[in-house]
């Protein structure tokens, strides 16, 4: 057989070993694997098995994932979630669907220090959504809120989507995360509108709250707030003014967080035990992800495939935007069925290449494909997000909540065109710390 062809074989049997639910990080060994020593030899199968392990293990940039996901630990374990989401509400909490906004305004702060759509989710759904029964919220637009709240998790830094992105394809690391930031921001004000849009029109959805709560007491509920704002601060604003690279800025929101949650006597030495414990369970499954995407993708360039595919594209004669978009469109039908870090690996040695090829920047991508990710952990029949929410307040169908989700997929789709058309948007930002 022809390389192309052994290519393209190991490519549909990942995505079948995959779709049967085998880790993705065991799915990228075996095929990489197998792949190069069939390609090659089995004894250069066999030897690219420790140079990917290593080469992958041994990049000091990758450090930053441990470290973000401890500080994410430390802030998540501790009950800071729903002292935030209290505080939120303090503010805005009386406006039409103000119990949904403050749900989304939680989820934008708490992302900023989880990194991750379905830690947010699921915190989100144990603090907002019994409050939001509590005032006779329908279950189908309180779900849908914490849904579409868990979406900035992979979108405002630190987000562990975006730094996955960069190790996979050498962009780097901390104007990726830097570039999310606008877009996470614009997502967020988004939401607020398209939820008070709902509101206006069917106003029995989310009855309005009728206490009011004293200027003193907004201001005393900001205490809770400040841990969240001080860790953002000094991490992803040490990165835009050059003060940290992401691995530092990583190091000293960990420390940070750390040093906090026991000023604020929040954290006990159980939930010490147990963010470090999260923390290494979810460390070691990304980087057995990375290695085996590194294995992986040497198979893949043995191939050639990702070589024809580019030098084909850049033989086309149409427009670069339409070639984007049948892209994204593939991202849209895989988003469906796969889960975010899957459908990164399986497509960026290929995609990538195209993508610079065609003259896109690559860190505009990055944010792109993070914005079409985002809406497939909202769509039938995989979306992740809406299955943790199921899982969480079980009395509720979980058609209900993919029903409640449309206008935000709208939202957010409409937004990612809106990037599309003014890329500047997220490179403006990262552009200005070069």
């Amino acid at each position: 057989m022809s390389p192309e062809i052994i290519g393209v074989l190991g490519i549909v049997l990942l995505l079948v070993l995959i779709l049967l639910r085998v880790s993705v990080g065991l799915s990228l060994f075996l095929v990489g694997f197998v792949g190069v020593s069939m390609l090659s030899d089995w004894s250069v199968g066999l030897s690219q098995l420790g140079a990917s392990a290593f080469g992958s293990s041994n990049n000091y940039g990758l450090s930053v994932i441990p470290m973000f996901i401890l500080m994410g630990m430390f802030m998540s374990n501790t009950g800071l979630g729903k002292d935030l989401f209290i505080a939120v509400d303090k503010w805005i909490g009386h406006l039409r669907g103000g119990l949904a906004i403050a749900t989304i305004g939680a989820a934008s702060i708490f992302s900023a220090i989880s990194g991750s759509s379905n830690a947010t989710t699921a915190t989100l759904s144990k603090i907002c959504i019994p409050e939001m029964n509590e005032y006779k919220y329908k279950t189908t637009f309180s779900t849908a809120a914490v849904a579409a709240g868990g979406t900035l998790g992979v979108l405002i830094p630190p987000s562990v989507l975006l730094i996955i992105y960069g190790a996979l394809t050498s962009v780097p690391i901390g104007p990726l995360l830097i570039g999310g930031l606008v877009p996470g921001i614009i997502m967020t004000l988004l939401f607020m509108v398209m939820i008070n849009i709902q509101v206006r029109l069917n106003p029995a959805i989310a009855p309005t709250k009728k206490e009011t709560t004293s200027m003193a007491e907004k201001f005393t509920s900001l205490k809770s707030v400040w841990p969240f704002l001080v860790i953002f601060a000094i991490s992803i604003g040490g990165i835009y003014l050059g003060i940290f690279t992401p691995s530092e800025a990583g190091g000293v929101g960990a420390i940070g967080a750390f040093l906090l949650t026991v000023l604020t006597k929040k954290l006990s030495f159980k939930k010490l035990l147990s963010s470090l414990d999260e923390t290494l369970r979810l460390t070691v499954m990304l980087f057995l992800i990375l290695i085996g995407a590194g294995l992986f993708g040497k198979f893949l360039a043995l191939s050639q495939i990702p070589m024809y595919l580019t030098n084909l594209v850049g033989s086309l004669d149409v427009n670069p935007y339409v070639i984007l978009f049948l892209i994204l469109g593939v991202y849209f039908i895989l988003g469906m069925f796969l889960e975010g870090i899957a459908i990164m690996t399986l497509t960026l040695p290929i995609v990538f290449p195209i993508i610079t090829q065609l003259g896109f920047d690559g860190l505009w991508f990055g944010v792109i494909m993070i914005m079409l990710i985002n809406i497939g952990v909202l769509t039938p029949p995989l979306g992740l997000s809406v299955y943790i929410i199921s899982g969480i307040v079980k009395e509720v169908p979980i058609q209900q909540i993919f029903k409640g989700v449309i206008p935000a997929i709208l939202t957010m789709a409409a937004l990612t065109v809106v990037l599309i058309i003014f890329p500047e948007i997220v490179t403006f930002l990262p552009n200005m710390i070069e």
